[in-house]
C-alpha cells in the first residue's frame, strides 16, 4: 500500500530503456511480480517468453502486462516474445536495482527479528546493514550478524552506512517518532510495518504493509464467496473458474 508517489526524475536510459518513464502506480506494483517470474524463467532455462507466458507466471492477464511492458519501451518481437535477460535488465533498471541499497531496520522485536533474517532482500539488491531499537536490554544483542544500536544512534548510522530505506518494525505508538528521526537523518524512503498512517514530508515515499488490513480484505471476499452460494441458485465456490489474484 502506497501512500504517496511523486513524479520520477529522467536519468540516463540502460539497454533499450529510454529516458526514465513516469510509470503508473499499479504498473510500479505490478514490476517486482514481472521480475520475480522471470528470474524464476531463466533460473530454468528459459532464453524468451511469450507475453501469455510470462502473464501466467506472475498472475496477471496478458493486456494488462503487454501494457505494463510498454511504458518500458518493451513490445517484444512478434511470434518470439520477450527477451528474458533483456526484460530483466530492463525492469531491474527502472527498479533502481542494478545498484545495492542499504537498509536500517528500526525495532527488533519478533517481527524485526524475522526480518532482519530475511533472506530475500539481499537477492534483490537491498542488504539490511543496521538493527537500531529503543530498548537498551536488546541494544548490543547479535542477530545475524549484526549488533542491536540505539535508536539515538540513527543520525551518526545513516551517514556512515549511506542508508537509502529504512524500515520501521516498532509498536504503532511508536512508529511516527521513527519516522520523524529517519527524515531528520535524511532518509526519504519508509517502509512501515506498523500498523498506523504515518506523517511525512512531501519529498518522503512510504510503503505501509499491514497484514491484518490484507487479512480482513481476504474475509471480505470469504464472506461475499458465502453470501453468494447461500443465495437461490447460487454457484458454488468450486464452480467458479479462475480469478486474478485480488488486488493484482
Amino acid at each position: 500500500m502506497s501512500q504517496q508517489r511523486h513524479g520520477s526524475t529522467p536519468g540516463s536510459g540502460s539497454g533499450n530503456v529510454p529516458a526514465f518513464p513516469d510509470l503508473p502506480e499499479a504498473t510500479i506494483a505490478r514490476l517486482p511480480e514481472y521480475l520475480r517470474a522471470l528470474h524464476n524463467l531463466g533460473e530454468g532455462g528459459s532464453d524468451t517468453i511469450s507475453s501469455e507466458g510470462l502473464a501466467a507466471a506472475a498472475g496477471v492477464n496478458s493486456a494488462k502486462l503487454r501494457k505494463d511492458l510498454s511504458h518500458l519501451g518493451s513490445y517484444g518481437t512478434r511470434g518470439v516474445g520477450y527477451d528474458v535477460a533483456l526484460l530483466i535488465e530492463q525492469i531491474e533498471y527502472v527498479l533502481g536495482l542494478d545498484q545495492r541499497r542499504a537498509v536500517c531496520l528500526v525495532g527488533v522485536g519478533n517481527l524485526g527479528h524475522a526480518l532482519a533474517g530475511y533472506d530475500g532482500f539481499a537477492s534483490r539488491g537491498f542488504k539490511i546493514v543496521a538493527l537500531l531499537d529503543a530498548d537498551e536490554a536488546k541494544v548490543g544483542e547479535v542477530i545475524h550478524g549484526l549488533a542491536v544500536r540505539h535508536i539515538d544512534e540513527l543520525a551518526q548510522v545513516a551517514v556512515e552506512e549511506s542508508i537509502a530505506i529504512g524500515v520501521i518494525a516498532t509498536p504503532a505508538g511508536a512508529a511516527q517518532a521513527v519516522a520523524d528521526e529517519l527524515v531528520a537523518a535524511g532518509v526519504t524512503s519508509i517502509l512501515n510495518f506498523a500498523p498506523c498512517v504515518l506523517s511525512v514530508p512531501a519529498n518522503v515515499d512510504v510503503r505501509k504493509v499491514d497484514l491484518a488490513i490484507e487479512l480482513q480484505i481476504l474475509s471480505f471476499h470469504e464472506h461475499r464467496k458465502a453470501t453468494l452460494t447461500a443465495l437461490p441458485g447460487g454457484r458454488s465456490a468450486t464452480g467458479a473458474g479462475n480469478q486474478e489474484a485480488v488486488g493484482s
